[in-house]
């Protein structure tokens, strides 16, 4: 559970827990904290120039050739970390073992880099689960995340509206345009009212994109005006040249 996310009874039963078993880094177990800051060094972060769209690594700074391909229907995506070492561990905890408590922390991570961006501001929409998918994990990942970091920010939380209205092909091990194929018509607006004109749509990890894309379309043709992708990481590639 999230401390800064849950209600106070909640967080003194968590805090008596922790007395119990107190954190220990998810990396090299060392106690104190469940991402220490030795591990989390060793971490890549994207560092400039990138694209001014995805915010891949790209020497020359302006949008890369696959933002310049067609529309993206996005305003700019941003992943700080990249996907490897203790952050990778992290995502793997939080998503696969059930353990929520690291979507605090992860959270924390996301909003020092927020802050540093000078972001505006806005709802925060976590990437939706197919409703059988949500049933077979118990939970959302993204969403504890967004929960957390929306508290953090003191932004809006958008907790409904956009739905994965199709159970997708899980994207691990698909290349881009399968990725892309697989994703396609895969979300729609379903609120009683139309979106926000500026959303922030929040993921664990950014790969190719595809499944970001396939949120900003169906925002933006619902009405949102503005789309902004935000993830925890993306996996670490070479900065491009060409």
């Amino acid at each position: 559970m999230d401390q800064a996310a849950a209600p106070p009874g909640e967080r003194l039963w968590q805090g008596f827990l922790d007395l119990l078993f107190p954190p220990r880094c998810v990396g090299c177990q060392t106690l104190g904290s469940w991402i220490c800051p030795n591990c989390l060094a060793q971490v890549g972060r994207l560092e400039e120039p990138v694209c001014a769209r995805c915010g891949r690594p790209w020497a020359r700074g302006e949008i890369c050739p696959t933002c310049s391909e067609g529309a993206l229907n996005w305003h700019i995506v941003r992943a700080p970390f990249f996907f490897e070492g203790v952050l990778q561990k992290a995502v793997h905890e939080l998503k696969y073992r059930g353990r929520r408590v690291l979507a605090g922390p992860l959270a924390e991570l996301l909003a020092e880099q927020v802050r540093e961006w000078g972001w505006p501001g806005a709802p925060l929409l976590a990437v939706p689960l197919h409703p059988a998918r949500r049933r077979a994990r118990g939970y959302n990942q993204s969403a504890l995340l967004a929960r957390s970091l929306a508290r953090r920010l003191d932004w809006p939380l958008l907790t409904e509206g956009l739905a994965r209205q199709r159970d997708t092909r899980p994207q691990v091990g698909l290349e881009r345009e399968e990725r892309l194929r697989n994703v396609q018509g895969a979300f729609a607006w379903v609120g009683r009212r139309s979106p926000p004109p500026r959303v922030v749509v929040l993921d664990d990890v950014y790969t190719t994109g595809a499944t970001m894309r396939a949120c900003a379309v169906a925002l933006r043709t619902a009405g949102a005006v503005e789309v902004r992708g935000l993830a925890l990481a993306r996996p670490a590639e070479r900065r491009s040249k060409r």
